[in-house]
C-alpha cells in the first residue's frame, strides 16, 4: 500500500451507495472536498436521497469517473460496478469487500487542513477506528490554528530565501519550542 492523498476537486468522482455505510462515505466525500462528485442512491430521504442525481448508478458517469466509491450495496452490485469502472480505467473503493478495491480509506483525524491518516491495508478497519479515537484526544481543534501558524512561518522563511532543509529544521525548531508536541 501507498498511502497518497488525491484532490478530488480534479478528479471526477461517483458515490453509489446506501444506508448508513453510504451516509459516512457521503459526509466523507464531502469533508475532503470533492466538487466534481455525482452520487447515486435508492434512498428516499436523508443525505444520500438529497445528493442524489437518482436512484440508478449512471453507468456512463461510472465509465467517466476517475475515482469510484461502493458503500451498503449487495456485494454483487459492488462487483458489477467495480468491473465496469476499472474497465474505464478508475480506482475502485466497495465498502467492507477488500478483494475488490484498488485503494483503502483511512480512518481520518481532520484539523482543518491538518489531516492525519491511519490505514491497516484493509486488515483491521476496527483497529484503526480506535486509534483515530485516540489521536483525536491528543490533537484537539487548536491543531487547525496551529498548522496556519507553521505555514505563515514557512512562506516568511522561504521569502528569505532559506533552502528547503534550512526551512524544516526551523519548522521543527519552532514546533519544539512552542512545546505542542510535549
Amino acid at each position: 500500500m501507498l498511502p497518497i492523498s488525491l484532490d478530488l476537486d480534479l478528479c471526477p468522482t461517483v458515490l453509489v451507495a446506501a444506508g448508513e455505510a453510504g451516509e459516512k462515505r457521503l459526509a466523507l466525500l464531502k469533508a475532503g472536498g470533492t466538487g466534481k462528485l455525482r452520487v447515486f442512491s435508492a434512498e428516499a430521504d436523508g443525505p444520500l436521497a438529497e445528493a442524489a442525481e437518482g436512484p440508478e448508478a449512471d453507468l456512463e458517469a461510472v465509465k467517466a469517473a476517475r475515482v469510484v466509491f461502493v458503500a451498503g450495496l449487495p456485494r454483487a452490485e459492488g462487483e458489477r460496478l467495480a468491473a465496469v469502472a476499472r474497465e474505464a480505467g478508475a480506482l475502485v473503493n466497495v465498502e467492507d469487500e477488500r478483494d475488490l478495491c484498488d485503494f483503502h480509506v483511512p480512518a481520518l483525524v481532520r484539523r482543518g487542513d491538518l489531516i492525519l491518516a491511519i490505514l491497516t491495508g484493509g486488515k483491521a478497519p476496527g483497529m484503526a477506528r480506535f486509534i483515530r479515537r485516540y489521536l483525536e484526544r491528543i490533537f484537539g481543534p487548536e491543531w487547525a490554528d496551529r498548522l496556519d501558524e507553521v505555514a505563515a512561518q514557512r512562506l516568511k522563511w522561504r521569502a528569505e530565501g532559506l533552502s528547503l532543509p534550512q526551512v524544516s529544521a526551523k519548522t521543527e525548531r519552532f514546533i519544539e519550542d512552542k512545546g505542542w508536541l510535549k
